[in-house]
């Protein structure tokens, strides 16, 4: 089977929810990315043969076919497709594993792995929200459903409150991580470490280009004064992830594509795969979905030289780097979405470039990534600096 390279990797700064990009249209975020993928790599843009558009919110800005829109909007002639894939926020790593499914089986040669998301301008719920205050339906979650598992509704605020208390995570330790994501994506911030992902955005006050949710001043203090999200419960708004606009996209190549094109592999897509557990809990299946990967590949987390699991909130990656001993200083080490924000569709891009500009500026070889889904689901995937 072909091997699948990624050769460029970017992203948008992420925008504070009503904050920098709050004006700037979904579909001009996602061709902003599609346009620096092409150019920075140096190719013909009618090259690129697919791009999968990862996108949570299908609605409003974001609906009709998001993605195509995105192509639209973009540089790229309106002969490349494109489609829009909702993994919810697991939706752009998911797009990812379909790019390199289709280079590594021979069928496509180059194709672009995004995601997108304005949670301003297309609030997240809002494609069902708008529904119910119409009155049309009883929404997604069947009767057979609720009866099945007991629930009326399935909740990530619930599950990410039963992760935290059934891994013994106490509100002062996730307090605590939270601090540790500011501390970390002010120092890659100050250090220039963002620099060489991050594209910069067109808006009305000018080019946007730095992460807008980092506070610099974070306190213990401050964070451990937030109220906690349900009453008695140990999640804040505080050790949670950032509602934010932004977007992310990686281009991916076959060898022969390499050849033809002259680029340069930044990574090689070492492995990947997708599981599924408990709905309810929902956000605890990357820790088997790591462990799963892990023994199809033979690989072990000591062969990892960096790890990306997204901070839905904090109890997530605390928990995975506590049941699988992970080694902390492995864990997110430019910060992660509780300070630099998690626009849904657009977030397993984005950790995606994160990890791959940071594996180079460490001289890593190995890098994992991890993303908790709603539904009960994970994307886990393995790659390799070149």
């Amino acid at each position: 089977m072909s091997a699948a390279y990624i050769v460029e990797a970017v992203r948008t700064a992420g925008g504070r929810r009503k904050g920098a990009l709050a004006d700037v249209h979904p579909a001009d975020l996602g061709a902003t990315v599609l346009d620096a993928l092409v150019t920075r790599a140096g190719i013909d843009p009618s090259a690129i043969e697919d791009v999968l558009m990862g996108c949570v919110t299908q609605g409003g800005e974001q609906a009709f076919a998001f993605g195509r829109n995105c192509v639209l909007a973009s540089g790229l002639p309106d002969s490349v497709p494109s489609v829009t894939i909702d993994r919810q926020c697991g939706s752009s790593q998911q797009a990812l594993q379909f790019a390199a499914q289709a280079v590594m089986s021979g069928t496509q040669d180059l194709v672009i792995a995004a995601g997108t998301e304005s949670m301003t301008r297309v609030p997240m719920f809002s494609n069902m929200s708008v529904y119910e205050k119409m009155g049309i339906g009883s929404g997604p979650f069947a009767p057979s459903i609720q009866e099945r598992y007991g629930v009326p509704a399935f909740s990530q605020f619930t599950g990410a409150q039963m992760v935290a208390d059934r891994h013994d995570l106490t509100r002062e330790a996730m307090d605590r991580f939270a601090l540790d994501s500011h501390r970390k994506a002010a120092a890659a911030i100050e250090s220039g470490a963002f620099d060489a992902e991050i594209v910069p955005v067109a808006t009305a006050s000018g080019a946007f280009a730095q992460d807008e949710g980092v506070r610099f001043d974070a306190t213990l203090e401050g964070i451990g004064a937030l109220d906690p999200l349900t009453e008695g419960g140990t999640i804040t708004a505080g050790n949670a992830s950032q509602m934010t606009d932004g977007a992310s996209g990686v281009l991916v190549a076959s060898e022969a594509a390499l050849k033809t094109h002259g680029l340069t592999p930044l990574a090689r897509i070492h492995a990947f795969g997708v599981s599924a557990g408990d709905p309810v809990v929902m956000l605890e299946e990357p820790l088997p979905g790591t462990r799963k990967l892990l023994a199809r590949t033979g690989l072990s987390l000591a062969d990892m030289d960096l790890y990306e699991v997204n901070e839905a909130f904090a109890s997530i990656p605390m928990a995975w780097a506590k049941a699988l001993e992970a080694d902390p200083a492995k864990l997110n080490v430019n910060g992660g979405a509780i300070a630099l924000g998690h626009p849904l569709g657009a977030s397993g891009t984005k950790l995606m470039t994160t990890l791959i500009h940071a594996l180079k500026a460490r001289g890593g070889r190995y890098g994992l990534q991890t993303m908790c889904e709603g539904g009960g689901m994970a994307n886990v995937m393995i790659v390799e600096a070149m």
